[in-house]
């Protein structure tokens, strides 16, 4: 089973395309997780924010428990500048240094180039945002 992070953002229809792949965004979260904290930046682990939907996705596929629904926090929304905040220097330190991260380092700049699109998009639309992960 491999496991994907992905973004969401508010509203029905954001009028473009919110696809990112972020399998080895998963992979590499600890990693990552370090090295924005060395950077001084917020770790992107601290823009996820479990919807009811995919929890209610992870509890049918066995892999969450029921209760846990109900005591849910509301999901929490990001500006789309905050996670830019983020992605810009992971980038920045992933190209100065492209085996910073091992053989995973192109993969995880490739990941990030497409978060940075997709969150430009929703900050110029003045939409929010928030990372939720996927279990297929």
């Amino acid at each position: 089973m491999s496991a994907s992070m992905y973004i969401v953002v508010q509203g029905e229809d954001p009028g473009f395309d919110t696809f990112v792949n972020g399998r080895a965004l998963v992979r590499n979260e600890d990693a990552l997780e370090r090295l924005a904290i060395r950077l001084g930046v917020r770790p992107l682990i601290d823009f996820f924010s479990a919807d009811a939907n995919s929890m209610s996705l992870l509890i049918e596929e066995g892999a969450g428990n029921p209760d846990l629904l109900e005591k849910l926090p509301p999901p929490q929304w990001f500006p789309g500048d905050d996670g830019l905040a983020t992605i810009r220097p992971l980038l920045q330190a992933l190209r100065d240094d492209q085996s910073q991260l091992g053989s995973e380092s192109v993969y995880l700049r490739e990941e990030l180039e497409e978060y940075e699109v997709v969150l430009q998009k929703t900050a110029d639309r003045g939409l929010r945002w928030h990372l939720a992960v996927s279990w297929r």
